[in-house]
């Protein structure tokens, strides 16, 4: 039987799609600095898109951070380059030949290891779940021009009282049927450009305060 996780009582940080990201993971982890929050998760889209893949995953690594699988994860993990889906991008393809070469055989066995979900029960006995894309489909994400419904579909009946994800790379804040939804936004790749999204979660015991914020870079 795996351990029980300890309810966290101290504030999370969640954050998606660093995408390679260095520089921009760097300031988002300086802001968390100076808010005292050093227990950080990341939900997955971690290295295809920046410059510095090895470099954001060793980072990751160093500060202990919980990472769930996106998929561009998945992607690096088991296709090789040769073997892309025709009618790719010559750029996109050229990128992911690169970044699948930069971080070698050892990092996409990691990422090939990484989980689709992370639970984490709170102090007040409701659970947060981190997905990169939603409950009914690791890889499907929840977006915030999505209707009720549609967000209804993807939660699919999951028993966490608090949803975090990523993929849409826009942070928006939800709640459907009781459950509240958050996508974290962008760390590598943020619509509005050079601003890295992040959300802290603060458990109390009678519920959890949470702010989604950004740093610029």
């Amino acid at each position: 039987m795996p351990p029980v996780a300890r309810p966290i009582s101290q504030p999370i940080a969640f954050l998606s799609d660093v995408h390679g990201n260095l520089e921009a993971l760097e300031a988002v982890l300086a802001e968390l600095a100076q808010r005292a929050v050093v227990d950080v998760c990341v939900t997955g889209d971690h290295l295809l898109g920046g410059a510095e893949p090895v470099d954001v995953w060793r980072r990751l690594q160093h500060i202990g951070a919980r990472c769930t699988q996106g998929p561009s994860d998945l992607a690096l993990a088991a296709i090789a380059p040769g073997s892309l889906p025709p009618g790719q991008d010559a750029g996109r393809a050229e990128a992911f030949a690169e970044t699948h070469e930069a971080i070698g055989e050892l990092i996409r066995k990691q990422l090939s290891e990484l989980p689709h979900h992370l639970r984490l029960p709170m102090i007040d006995g409701r659970e947060v779940l981190m997905v990169h894309g939603s409950p009914a489909d690791a890889l499907t994400s929840m977006s915030d021009d999505m209707s009720d419904e549609e967000l209804d579909a993807l939660i699919a009946d999951d028993p966490a009282d608090i949803i975090i994800c990523g993929g849409s790379h826009v942070p928006f804040a939800r709640t459907v049927a009781g459950i509240e939804v958050y996508n974290a936004g962008s760390v590598g790749q943020a619509p509005e450009g050079r601003f890295a999204h992040f959300l802290v979660v603060s458990p109390k015991v009678n519920g959890a305060d949470v702010y989604q914020g950004y740093a610029e870079y």
